[in-house]
């Protein structure tokens, strides 16, 4: 049975919500607890030098798969900075609603042609099982783990993937002195920066959180020890998973 040591303060490994809606103030307030945010990763842009490398241009398809806004922002910039007019029949078949509504930043929405899955990559494969004709390009980070490129190969898809930005670890150096009673996990890249900063970490009294199964391996496969996962059939987010185990090791 897990000792109980009370939690006051905790470190999420994401940027600072840009409005005061998140879950986690909420739960800041309800637990009079210290919340602080900081992005452990970040995403860096593929320069057009670098992409035109791949000898592929965006003219060259006839329809985009987007799995995330990373992907929008750094697909358009790559056309901007190619001095490319993304031709108005464009076809984008996007990940989520969410995803797709994140295109009307750069395009009319309406006016094009967006298909939408419900959820989850399985959901997208069922959509473009439906478009077999059409060109695809597969604008991508460096680190994927879904299987649409593996969908798209062994079914005979006219299609290409590239990289056009990165995750990388960001400088932490200003949390070296910095302790919290929980730090929060959203990614295996966040495990990652953590070392990478500060390779010689001991988790001690430190509590960690992880969110979605590769997260939890990464966790594990450092040898460190997971005390709150999300998510689970009785706590879906990770906020509830947190304010749970709190409120036992606060009682």
């Amino acid at each position: 049975m897990e000792k109980k040591i009370k939690v006051k303060s905790i470190l999420v490994t994401q940027p600072k919500p840009e409005t005061d809606k998140s879950p986690f103030y909420d739960l800041a307030k309800k637990l009079n607890l210290k919340i602080d945010f900081r992005s452990f990763i970040h995403v860096e842009g593929i320069p057009a030098k670098d992409f035109r490398k791949e000898k592929i241009s965006p003219l060259d398809f006839t329809a985009v798969i987007f799995t995330s806004r990373n992907a929008i922002d750094h697909y358009f910039r790559i056309c901007d900075e190619m001095k490319i007019e993304v031709p108005a029949e464009m076809k984008y078949f996007c990940i989520t609603e969410a995803v797709a509504l994140y295109m009307q930043k750069y395009v009319q929405y309406r006016k094009r042609k967006i298909s939408i899955g419900k959820q989850t990559t399985a959901d997208l494969i069922e959509l473009l099982k439906k478009h077999k004709t059409e060109k695809f390009f597969y604008p991508c980070t460096d680190v994927y783990t879904d299987s649409i490129p593996v969908f798209l190969k062994d079914n005979g898809y006219d299609f290409s993937a590239a990289v056009i930005y990165k995750t990388v670890c960001s400088d932490l150096s200003d949390l070296a002195e910095v302790n919290y009673d929980m730090i929060v996990f959203f990614s295996p890249s966040g495990i990652k920066s953590l070392f990478k900063n500060f390779p010689d970490f001991k988790q001690n009294n430190t509590r960690l959180a992880t969110f979605g199964p590769t997260t939890a391996k990464a966790v594990i496969d450092a040898g460190l020890t997971i005390n709150i996962q999300a998510p689970t059939p009785a706590f879906p987010s990770m906020t509830m998973a947190i304010e749970d185990y709190v409120k036992r090791m606060n009682k």
